[in-house]
């Protein structure tokens, strides 16, 4: 079994993966976001793409774009707690966050 099939044997929800929708990740202390994309919502968590190397336990602020682009619903804003963090190997890393709160 491959690091991905174990994440996802504890995934509690089914996740609906997005093909990687626009995201911010907001780090507590940083003045600006990182740049991310998400690549599966589900209702406990998703999976998000970014520059950005969180430490395991850390609490961010995510804001996620509409699927339908800026005439579509708004945003999704939630308080995430990082899961789990591991490398592409191209200068991003995957992140996994579960959703603790949505804000908006």
């Amino acid at each position: 079994m491959d690091r991905n099939d174990a994440a996802t044997e504890r995934r509690r929800n089914r996740r609906v993966p997005l093909g990687g929708i626009e995201a911010s990740v907001h780090v507590p202390g940083e003045v600006r976001p990182f740049a991310a994309r998400c690549t599966d919502l589900g209702v406990g968590g998703m999976t998000l793409i970014s520059a950005y190397v969180p430490r395991e336990g850390e609490q961010l602020r995510v804001e996620v774009a509409s699927p339908g682009g800026p005439q579509g619903i708004a945003p999704l804003h939630v308080r995430a707690c990082v899961r789990r963090c591991h490398p592409m190997g191209d200068g991003a890393y995957a992140m996994g966050v579960e959703i603790v709160e949505v804000i908006g």
